[in-house]
């Protein structure tokens, strides 16, 4: 019987991302980051004239950082000690909206915090990525990992019967983020993740979704 599998997003599950970039903006562009902002369009202002950043600028600026500065990232706390323990009862792959471009430096920068993981790029929603992985590789049950409601939203579409646990791995914004209605827990930190995951992936496949299980910030 094939094993349990975990499909996990990156930044803010994995390793730190919006704290980094503000330092990078900060630093060498004169842009202050205001992170309690939900949108990129008004959370980036210059700092001299306090104006919100062209949407064109500020996609720029997020492919610079990916381009060059992808070493400032670090791990989420507990992350990698994590993965490692559950990987002894599921394998684990990563879900990542970053282009093609960057595909490459992805893997190599979790490789070099001891990650040594599979890893898919993606464009919008991840539900259908996400089923096209599922239909190749037939685990027994799956349970999917992501900071973005959004992305809760498109797997409970597209691949209903997968576990979906919300976390914010960063604490300068996980308490600004609304729990994701999609999702069957909100957990934060990996120490807790670490087990209501293993839980979940002893019961089997998931049952679909009415209100929060045991372990969700309600």
């Amino acid at each position: 019987m094939s094993r349990p599998l975990i499909i996990t997003d990156c930044d803010e599950v994995l390793l730190h991302m919006v704290v980094p970039f503000r330092h990078w903006l900060d630093e060498t562009h004169d842009v202050h980051f205001d992170m309690r902002e939900q949108g990129f369009a008004e959370a980036l202002r210059h700092k001299d004239s306090g104006i919100p950043l062209e949407r064109e600028l500020v996609w720029e600026l997020l492919i610079a950082f990916f381009d060059t500065e992808m070493a400032r990232q670090t791990p989420i706390s507990g992350a990698v000690e994590a993965l490692h323990g559950l990987a002894q009862i599921a394998d684990i792959e990563v879900l990542t909206n970053i282009g093609e471009r960057h595909h490459q430096l992805r893997i190599k920068q979790l490789a070099s915090h001891g990650l040594h993981l599979p890893v898919h790029w993606n464009h919008g929603g991840k539900g259908r990525k996400l089923a096209n992985i599922l239909a190749e590789r037939q685990p027994s049950c799956a349970l999917f990992i992501d900071d973005l409601g959004e992305h809760h939203a498109s797997v409970a579409r597209h691949a209903p019967d997968v576990w979906r646990l919300h976390m914010v791995g960063e604490p300068e914004i996980a308490g600004d983020i609304p729990v994701a209605d999609k999702a069957h827990a909100r957990i934060d930190d990996w120490a807790s993740a670490e087990k209501w995951i293993i839980a979940r992936l002893a019961e089997g496949p998931a049952p679909a979704i009415s209100t929060p299980l045991n372990g969700a910030i309600a």
